[in-house]
Order: C-alpha cells, then sequence, then structure tokens
C-alpha cells in the first residue's frame, strides 16, 4: 500500500468532482472543503490543524481571483497543494552540524518506536554524505538493547560505543572524548525508551545534555500511532526542546495524519521518514514532494534520486544500446529486478508515480510473483539466460526443480520475455504502450 494511500483516494475523488464542473461558485468551493476537512480527520490528522489548514485554503480558494479564472478547480487544487507544503513545514530541514566536531545527535522517544534500528540507518545516511559516525548505546535497561545496536552497527558498518550499565551521562561523555581522539565528526546517541513518558525517563535525557554539547535532539516517533504521536511529540517538545522529528513505519500508515500535524503542533520539522525494514529505508523528508503523493501527482525527483543510487550512470548507458539494439537478455532481466530491489520494490516506487496518469494492475505489482520470476532466472544456465530459445521441455523441468515453480510459470515468463523485447523494439520505433514486464 502506498504512503497516504486512504487520503490520496479521498482527496482526488473530493477534487475530481470540481474538475467536471467548470466554473465553481463559492458555495461548490465550501462544500468541497467540508469534505476535505471530514477526510482529514479520518486521516488522523489534529483537529485544531484540519481545522486551521480548511480555514486557510477556504479564504484563498473563494476569492474572485480563483472563481472568475478559466478553471478554477486547478486553481484550488494549487492552493490545497501550497497549503499542504506550508503545513509540513515549507522546506527540507538538513541535519545541523556543529562548529566543533564532534556534532552530537541525541536520539529520544518512547519503547517500541525503533530508535535502534533508526541510529543504523541514520549512520547509513551519513556515511553516504561522507561523514564518519559513531553510535554510542546509552539503553541501559532493555534486555539486550546494546547487543542489537552492535547488530546494526555492523550491519551499517559503523563502530558502537558501549560502556555496560554505567550511566548514559558519564557514558555520552567517554564517548565525545573518543570521538574526538579518533576522529569521529559524528555521535549518535541511542537512548532508552518508556512504555510512556515519565519523569525518569526525561530526567536521564536532560542530564545526557548537560555532560555534552548536543546539537540536535531528534524524537523518534512511530507514524502508525497517529494522534497519540502528536501528544508524544508536543510533551517531548516542552520538557527537552526537540530539534526535529523522525517519522518512523511510515509505510505501513496510510492514513498519514501524524505527517500532516507534527510540524504544526510543535513548531519542530520533521526530518527523515522510515518507510521500510531495511537500513537503507530512510528518506530525508520533503514538504513538497510528499504534497505531491498526498494529492497522487506522484515524486519524481525522489524516484530519480533512488534510481540513481540503484544503476550508475554506465550501467544505464549499456541498458540504453542493449534496447536500442534489440539484444536485452534475460540476465539483463535479472538485472533489473534486482535494481528494482535496491529502490524499494515496485509497490514503493508506485506512489512516487502520478497516479492520475499511470493506470497500472495491482497484479503487476506481486512482490512475491516479482521473487518467483527471479528465482527462475537464478536458476538458468548463463548460456540459458542469453539464449532463451534453447530452453526445451527438459530443460524447463529442471529449471523449475531448481526454482520450486512450475512449468507453466517458465512458460509465462519466457512470454513475457519476449512481449518485453518486442515492446522494446516498438519504443525504439516510437510506438508501443507502456506495461511492466512481470
Amino acid at each position: 500500500m502506498a504512503l497516504f494511500a486512504s487520503l490520496s483516494e479521498r482527496l482526488n475523488h473530493i477534487f475530481s468532482k470540481l474538475t467536471k464542473r467548470g466554473k465553481l461558485t463559492e458555495l461548490e468551493i465550501r462544500t468541497a472543503m467540508r469534505e476535505v476537512r471530514i477526510a482529514l480527520l479520518e486521516a488522523d490528522v489534529n483537529l485544531k490543524v484540519a481545522k486551521q489548514f480548511i480555514a486557510e485554503v477556504s479564504e484563498k480558494a473563494v476569492g474572485q481571483q480563483v472563481l472568475q479564472s478559466l478553471n478554477p478547480a486547478q486553481q484550488v487544487i494549487k492552493i490545497v497543494n501550497d497549503e499542504l507544503i506550508a503545513l509540513m513545514g515549507s522546506g527540507n530541514a538538513k541535519l545541523e552540524v556543529s562548529p566543533k566536531p564532534p556534532t552530537v545527535i541525541l536520539m529520544c522517544g518512547l519503547q517500541g518506536a525503533g530508535k535502534t534500528t533508526l541510529c543504523g540507518k541514520l549512520a547509513l545516511q551519513l556515511k553516504k554524505q561522507g561523514k564518519k559516525p559513531l553510535l554510542v548505546a546509552c539503553d541501559i535497561y532493555r534486555p539486550a538493547a546494546i547487543d542489537q545496536l552492535k547488530v546494526v552497527g555492523g550491519k551499517a558498518q559503523t563502530e558502537v560505543f558501549e560502556k555496560g550499565t554505567q550511566t548514559p551521562s558519564k557514558t555520552v561523555k567517554q564517548a565525545v572524548e573518543y570521538a574526538t581522539r579518533m576522529g569521529y565528526d559524528t555521535v549518535v546517541v541511542d537512548t532508552a525508551g518508556r512504555l510512556h513518558i515519565d519523569d525518569a525517563l526525561m530526567k536521564e535525557l536532560e542530564e545526557i545534555e548537560k555532560a555534552v554539547t548536543v546539537t540536535e535532539i531528534l524524537l523518534v516517533v512511530d507514524a502508525m500511532t497517529g494522534q497519540d504521536a502528536v501528544t508524544v511529540a508536543e510533551t517531548f517538545n516542552a520538557r527537552l526542546g526537540i530539534t526535529g522529528v523522525i517519522l518512523t513505519k511510515l509505510d505501513g500508515d496510510t492514513r498519514g495524519g501524524a505527517c500532516l500535524s507534527i510540524k504544526a503542533v510543535t513548531g519542530k520539522p520533521i526530518k527523515f521518514i522510515g518507510v521500510g525494514e531495511k537500513l537503507t529505508d530512510l528518506e530525508p523528508f520533503y514538504p513538497d514532494r510528499m504534497a505531491s503523493r498526498i494529492l497522487g501527482m506522484g515524486d519524481v525527483l525522489s524516484l530519480i534520486e533512488k534510481a540513481q543510487e540503484a544503476v550508475t550512470e554506465q550501467q544505464a548507458k549499456e541498458m540504453e544500446r542493449k534496447m536500442r539494439e534489440n539484444s536485452f537478455t534475460l540476465a539483463d532481466y535479472l538485472d533489473q529486478f534486482e535494481a528494482l530491489k535496491k529502490m524499494g520494490g515496485a509497490s514503493a516506487l508506485m506512489g512516487m508515480l502520478p497516479g492520475s496518469k499511470l493506470k497500472i494492475k495491482e497484479s503487476d505489482l506481486d512482490e512475491k510473483k516479482m521473487e518467483r520470476t527471479r528465482a527462475i532466472i537464478l536458476s538458468m544456465t548463463p548460456k540459458e539466460r542469453d539464449n532463451p530459445q534453447i530452453i526445451n521441455s527438459s530443460r524447463k523441468r529442471r529449471i523449475a526443480q531448481g526454482s520450486g515453480t512450475t512449468v507453466q510459470e517458465i512458460n509465462q515468463l519466457l512470454k513475457q520475455f519476449e512481449q518485453t523485447k518486442a515492446l522494446m523494439k516498438q519504443f525504439k520505433n516510437g510506438k508501443g504502450k507502456m506495461r511492466l514486464p512481470f
């Protein structure tokens, strides 16, 4: 399911009714805004935030400039888009950097929000930016928390500093001294969480803040908790003065209420969003791109960035050559699957495509089907991948046995592959329509 799928569907339905009417009256706009308000509340947007949002949009949408324009519906949608961007923070809020290294980033939040895993994800992000991060284990209460951070750190190829169960403030102070000596420019501190906000939790975080100079206090919040996420953010901010928010598990939340409410309630920006379980599933938060996703207009810029990370320029040129020469093989087909996985999978990417312009069947996005296709190709010999026409009945039976699939599935794959090649040939000649090759 795509991010904000429920809300996006509701808003698209509301706006489609407006676009069919041509000229709009003030009554029609206000009726649409009431529907938008209901959609926001159903998406678990904070009531005060929803009311203020509708008031801002309505004031601008019922102006004479909109009502008398050639396409008032599009004007209204633009106003909604602009207000959504303003609601979520206008621009991308980057991490602050200390003028005197190391930069200390304090991760805080309730138990179960995903702080420990998030530390590894953030370390990986920082390394991609050329930084040298150090992870610090300060969750001394939860069983195996330190070991979990070591596992996460190992996957991110980042050192973990830990001193057992000594006080977290002492550990952080020693970690900063160690980072200074060893040339680490960023210190990411994993702190303890609680099932609820209590004074002991806050005092511990305040002691850490007193022990060292903290540049960023990032609150990690589970997006799926909806209104509770906003309440948690408000409470932490009042006590600690957080500098930003990271929303986790956004891939599991089709409503999006927390994302739309937190900045408005706390005044603090969302800096990152977690969109999956893999260490690479952490994205910088761009309000304008998110607004586009919500309104079904896609997020092409994020899609391009993911593609650039997954495929090198040389690989792209080579694929272009093969498509031009119609020399595309099953080995290349497999490479496309691997690149798609690196980009987050088909379902994750669909939310970045303009939904109103591309009609793609749900069956085309079956991740399990794609994995079975991958297994079939991996069970082939290099010669069979380059020359699928040699795959006879006996070869099909062997491939089916090796991949845990059926001969029928292999026949379907070979047929689809030939259709894909034919499609590429049509595109080469400037013909054809888009169809996913899996």
